[in-house]
C-alpha cells in the first residue's frame, strides 16, 4: 500500500481535537487556537491552554510543513535525502500541570515523507514520556503497561526496543540523568509497510489519554506547599535544557524555518535554576533521583499487579 498522506493528516487533526476536548473537560478552561502558515510550505494549528485550574500550561500542536529541500538536521544521518522535497506532519503536546504531584508529560506522533512516487522515502515516529517531580510507583507501572499494550499487537519485541530508545533519547548528557521515567519512543519506522506502520502510530496516539488520565485524576487534588512548588520549578529547568539543547524535533523545526512560537510552546511558563543544588538525603525530593531517575522495567513490576 502506498503512503497516504491525507489519511495521516486526517487522523492527526482528529487526535488533536480529542485530546484538547479531554484536557478542557479536566481543567474547565479553553484552548486558544492559532492557525498559521509557513512561507516555504504548509502550516499548522497550535492550541495553548494557559493559567488553568489544573494545567498551568498545556500546548497541543498540529503541523504540516513541506518544502523543496530538507534542513541539515534531517539529512545529517540520512545523506540520501539531501535535495529532496518533503512533507512532515504531526501532533505534539506538552502538559505542565499546576500541582507538583501531577507529572509533566510529552507526546508526539508524526509522519515524514521525502521525494515522490515509488522512490519516496517515508517513515513514522512518535511516543510518549512522563516527567514526575514526586514519583509514585503505581503511576510509573500504569504508564509503562499502557505503553506496552499499545505496542503489543505489532510484536513482542517493539515495547522493550521502544522503551530503551526512550530511555536513551530523553537523557540529558550534560547532566548525566534521564528527563523522567521514560515511556516509549520510536523513529524511522516503516518496516512492515505503510498500513501496519500507520496502525502502530495510531495505537500510540490513541493510548496517550489512557496512560495519562488515571495519573492526573489521582494526583490533581493532592495538597502541596511552597517546598513542593519550588522543587517543581527547579526540575522544570531540566525540561527546558533538554528541549533546547538535545531535542531533534526542536532543531528540525527551527532549521526548517518552522514557526518559533509553536516550536517553543512546549516550554513551561515558570522555571528556576539554582547553582549546584542537591536534595537532602532521605527526602521525597532525593527519592526522585534515587528511584525514579534510574531506568527500570516498570511494566514488569510485581508490586502493583
Amino acid at each position: 500500500m502506498p503512503p497516504d498522506l491525507h489519511a495521516v493528516r486526517t487522523y492527526l487533526l482528529s487526535l488533536q481535537d480529542r485530546i484538547c476536548a479531554a484536557l478542557e473537560a479536566a481543567d474547565g478552561g479553553k484552548f486558544a487556537e492559532d492557525l498559521w502558515t509557513r512561507a516555504e510550505g504548509g502550516g499548522g494549528r497550535s492550541r495553548v491552554l494557559s493559567d488553568g485550574a489544573v494545567f498551568e500550561k498545556a500546548g497541543v500542536g498540529f503541523s504540516h510543513v513541506s518544502g523543496a529541500t530538507l534542513p541539515a538536521s534531517a539529512t545529517a544521518s540520512r545523506p540520501e535525502l539531501a535535495g529532496k522535497s518533503f512533507h512532515a506532519v504531526g501532533v505534539s503536546l506538552v502538559i505542565h500541570p499546576r500541582n507538583p504531584y501531577v507529572p509533566t508529560t510529552h507526546m508526539n506522533v508524526r509522519f515524514f515523507i521525502a521525494g515522490e512516487g515509488e522512490r519516496a522515502i517515508w517513515w513514522f515516529g512518535g511516543g510518549f514520556d512522563l516527567t514526575p517531580y514526586y514519583g509514585f510507583e503505581e503511576d510509573a507501572v500504569h504508564w509503562h503497561r499502557t505503553a506496552r499494550a499499545a505496542c503489543a499487537p505489532f510484536g513482542e519485541t517493539l515495547f522493550p526496543k521502544f522503551k530503551k530508545w526512550c530511555d536513551d533519547y530523553f537523557f540529558l548528557k550534560h547532566r548525566g540523568e534521564p528527563r523522567g521515567v521514560g515511556g516509549i519512543f520510536f523513529d524511522d519506522y516503516n518496516e512492515p509497510g505503510f498500513e501496519k506502520s500507520f496502525a502502530l502510530m495510531r495505537s500510540v496516539g490513541d493510548a496517550f489519554l489512557t496512560a495519562y488520565w488515571p495519573i492526573l485524576e489521582k494526583r490533581r487534588a493532592l495538597p502541596f506547599g511552597e517546598r513542593e512548588r519550588d522543587f517543581q520549578l527547579y526540575r522544570r529547568g531540566r525540561y527546558v535544557e533538554f528541549n533546547l539543547v538535545w531535542d531533534r524535533g526542536t532543531h528540525f523545526g527551527l532549521q526548517s524555518g518552522g514557526r518559533t512560537e509553536s516550536i517553543l510552546m512546549s516550554l513551561p511558563p515558570l522555571v528556576t535554576w539554582r547553582y549546584n543544588w542537591q536534595p537532602e538525603p532521605g527526602t521525597p525530593e532525593a527519592r526522585l533521583y534515587d528511584v525514579f531517575l534510574k531506568p527500570q522495567n516498570w511494566a514488569e513490576s510485581i508490586n502493583h499487579e
